[in-house]
């Protein structure tokens, strides 16, 4: 399938039968794209962006790319819309000795900064978090925290961030801890931004290995996908506490290899996507094609999975990499890094409409990997008219675009 070498992963063989699983045929959409920025995969240039990008208070867009620049270790850009065109500006190239290859997209604060987090490189050579500081057009990095290689503080942030109420952020490890097996950590905004560990992942109930960011509730809990569960951090007579909601069965009709952030409703059901699984196997050697879920807390303390799709490759995606996004009146909207026009192709973007308890998916957009773009391996985000923008892997001159799309 397209762009491969992010892509690639070893599956097994679905053990579900197919004649025991309904099989719905996707509903299309005539939705325009359009690409607002086509990377060049320059010097002065990033390359494969693989995040969410984010609005600024002025209407521009900010987000990362994974790789290119100078040191080939990735940029942050910013799109600034005039008259229906948008213009790039590269506003910091990565090198390695401060953090390298953003997996995750961006998060401001009120003055406009920007925080995230860089998975390899930095001064340790476990990652880093960074923050950067506008002044007078220009911009100047500042590391928050260095991970060590091997350190028991967390290895390789490959999720984004997360403020609270009280401005402190939030994110989680890979690997590393106290049992090398990710962590979830906090960096107090006390002035000099003080790094805690919250907790480091054991293995015991299922759950390690962290690949997302977190999203909070009201009550400032925590929530968080790994590859096979989603877990919920809670306070609790001042440790934090981590529960596993769900875990999902290796090869499953629910879905596994969980990769992206949830997104909460306002009655706290939580919503995300899994890469592999799902009704229909005919994707990657049966290894399934995806699914969408949601997660709806009882009243005893437990959760309840649904499925509430199942992609199926040719004609409404395969791989969804990336979480959800949620318009006011609950439909849900997303991106699948692969299918579409085949179970080879270069994935599409969907929608998802709650009646009546069911679900149906709307096909807005399948993309070609050409100059529109292919493979996106980033979520969605609204503007203020209610469009559409993303970013993909790959597509437009071979380096990935940020597109839009009109609703």
């Amino acid at each position: 399938m397209p762009n491969k070498k992010r892509l690639a992963i070893f599956v097994a063989v679905l053990s579900v039968a197919l004649g025991f699983l309904a099989i719905t045929t996707p509903v299309y959409a005539a939705s325009s794209e359009k690409v607002l920025y086509a990377f060049q995969g320059g010097k002065q240039d990033g390359s494969e962006p693989l995040a969410n990008l984010i609005f600024g208070s002025s209407g521009n867009l900010y987000g990362t790319t994974y790789t290119g620049g100078i040191y080939k270790d990735g940029t942050v850009l910013e799109l600034t819309p005039k008259n229906g065109q948008w213009t790039e500006k590269v506003l910091h190239i990565f090198q390695g000795k401060y953090g390298s290859q953003p997996t995750a997209g961006l998060v401001v604060d009120k003055d406009g900064n920007l925080y995230g987090t860089l998975s390899n490189g930095g001064p340790h050579n476990g990652g880093s978090v960074f923050e950067l500081m506008p002044s007078n057009g220009e911009w100047s990095l500042k590391v928050l925290h260095a991970f060590i290689d091997n350190g028991k503080d967390g290895v390789g942030p490959k999720g984004g961030l997360v403020f609270d109420f009280s401005g402190n952020l939030y994110g989680t490890t890979a690997v590393g801890g106290a049992f090398g097996l990710g962590t979830v950590f906090e960096l107090l905004n006390d002035g000099e931004w003080t790094y805690k560990r919250l907790y480091s992942f054991n293995g015991k109930d299922g759950v390690s290995q962290p690949q997302a960011g977190l999203i909070l509730d009201k009550a400032g809990n925590l929530y968080g996908t790994t590859y096979d569960s989603v877990f919920e951090l809670m306070r609790s007579g001042g440790k934090w506490i981590e529960k596993r909601l769900h875990q999902f069965k290796h090869n499953g009709y629910d879905g596994y290899e969980c990769l992206s952030s949830l997104t909460m409703d306002t009655n706290g059901n939580l919503y995300g996507t899994t890469a592999l699984g799902g009704a229909d196997s005919s994707c990657d050697n049966f290894a399934g094609c995806g699914t969408v879920f949601e997660l709806t807390p009882n009243k005893n303390g437990t959760w309840a999975e649904k499925l509430l799709h199942s992609f199926h490759g040719k004609g409404d995606g395969y791989y969804p990499l990336a979480g959800l996004v949620s318009d006011s009146s609950g439909n849900l909207y997303g991106t699948t890094a692969g299918g579409g026009e085949s179970n080879d192709g270069y994935g599409v973007v969907f929608e998802l409409t709650p009646n009546d308890g069911k679900w149906t998916e709307t096909v807005l957009y399948i993309f070609t990997g050409d100059a529109d773009g292919g493979s996106p391996g980033a979520g969605l985000i609204f503007d203020s008219a209610g469009d559409l923008f993303g970013t993909t892997s790959g597509g437009g001159v071979g380096n990935g675009v940020v597109f839009e799309i009109a609703l």
